[in-house]
């Protein structure tokens, strides 16, 4: 079976990058705290007007997510072929997923608690902060396992539609996809032709997305950059510097695994997901990045699609190494900066939970700062804490987006491994 895959300009991430490079710049000229020429209302009108384009090309990818998401799912089970394919690829992946899980949590924990971000931080700019703070986010139900295992089941897929419920509609598809694997192909040849134009349409609409996505990452980092300002940045330094640190660790991780297990170079490797990457970082979404994720996989670095559409939907679900290592390292400094103390036994138990919280993260913008609050409600760190890392969370998520997707990549070059 053909499959469309957008295209793309060769130069489109010179242009991203010069587009962010942009951004950042015309932000700080804006932005209130480093003296605008301009009043603060007004500097915000203004990046709410340059964020424009970006908020349309966030919201052509949104459009389409779901359904591309749905018809490559169900197109990937249904290529692959027999049962005995996806339990052979479901037993090597999901331990797979723990595993580097793991790995990243480790990693964001041996991070904090050595560096110690906290120490860094000057106790006004925490009044200053935690007293503006006015709970911006919301606080998930607290659910037993059995309860998360039941809410985990598709029972109502409008209703998993509309709450952007990733994990019950990766869930649906293979659901559907088995179906259609132990039904006759007379049967299930119209549906599964419904599935491709419904795959090629959505891809289409992403084509012509990225026409807009140079101007998209300007807007967007500019109205970023206008918002936060230098005096967020300089006053959380040690901490983003700290996280920033532990992702990089974690991509060198990454990059063993592909030069160690999966034995291809590195920079060839690098070099094929740079579009994927680069788009991840300026949506901070794996689910919007996701056509371009299975472009890199499929054209880039020639993976099988059978494994490429079974893998890159399920890791851009429950593969959330970035916001993993994120949690861990966020959740630490602000133990360490309110006093809360965490022995051997407790820290071990947080890394349990955070590893349940990013399985079945929604793959969207700022997720993770609300399941961060859960995990810190749990521990006795207050909830205005999330206020003093609320501003540099974008950032923060754009990067571990980044990484979040390019363990996708490396998962699918590990699946294929396997599997020769």
């Amino acid at each position: 079976m053909t499959h469309f895959t957008p295209k793309t300009d060769k130069a489109l991430w010179i242009k991203i990058l010069l587009g962010m490079a942009l951004g950042v710049g015309l932000g700080l000229v804006l932005s209130p705290s480093a003296g605008a020429f301009v009043n603060e209302d007004t500097a915000l009108i203004l990046g709410e007007w340059i964020a424009l384009p970006g908020i349309i090309f966030l919201g052509l990818l949104k459009m389409v997510v779901i359904p591309l998401v749905i018809c490559s799912i169900i197109i990937g089970v249904t290529d692959s072929g027999s049962m005995e394919f996806l339990k052979s690829m479901g037993v090597k992946l999901i331990p797979y997923f723990v595993i580097t899980s793991f790995i990243a949590i480790t990693i964001g924990v041996t991070l904090a608690q050595s560096i110690n971000p906290a120490q860094y931080i000057d106790n006004s700019f925490i009044e200053e902060v935690t007293t503006a703070t006015d709970a911006p986010y919301e606080i998930f139900d607290q659910l037993t396992i059995p309860q998360r295992i039941e809410n985990m089941l598709p029972t109502n897929f409008t209703e998993a539609s509309l709450e952007k419920n990733m994990l019950q509609i990766v869930i649906f598809a293979f659901f559907v996809g088995i179906i259609m694997l132990n039904l006759p192909k007379k049967t299930t040849k119209p549906f599964a032709d419904l599935c491709e134009f419904g795959q090629s349409a959505t891809m289409k609409v992403i084509e012509w997305a990225m026409i807009l996505a140079p101007y998209a990452v300007f807007g967007l980092i500019c109205n970023i950059t206008i918002q936060i300002g230098i005096d967020t940045l300089t006053g959380v330094g040690a901490y983003m510097g700290s996280v920033i640190l532990g992702l990089l660790s974690m991509m060198v991780v990454y990059l063993l695994i592909v030069s160690i297990i999966s034995k291809r170079n590195i920079f060839e490797f690098l070099r094929g997901i740079r579009n994927a990457q680069i788009l991840a970082f300026s949506t901070s979404s794996s689910a919007a990045t996701m056509p371009f994720t299975l472009k890199a996989a499929e054209e880039n670095l020639k993976i099988d699609e059978k494994i490429s559409r079974f893998t890159i939907p399920l890791g851009a679900t429950i593969n959330m190494d970035g916001t993993a290592l994120y949690q861990a390292a966020a959740a630490l400094f602000l133990c360490s900066l309110f006093g809360v103390d965490l022995n051997g036994v407790e820290t071990f138990l947080l890394m349990i939970t955070i590893v349940g919280a990013s399985i079945g993260t929604p793959a969207t913008p700022g997720v993770g700062i609300i399941v961060l609050a859960t995990i810190l409600a749990g521990i006795g760190v207050p909830p205005e804490g999330i206020g003093i890392i609320l501003g540099v969370d974008r950032i923060l998520d754009m990067c571990r987006t980044t990484l979040n997707v390019t363990g996708d990549l490396v998962a699918t070059t590990v699946m294929e491994r396997f599997h020769k």
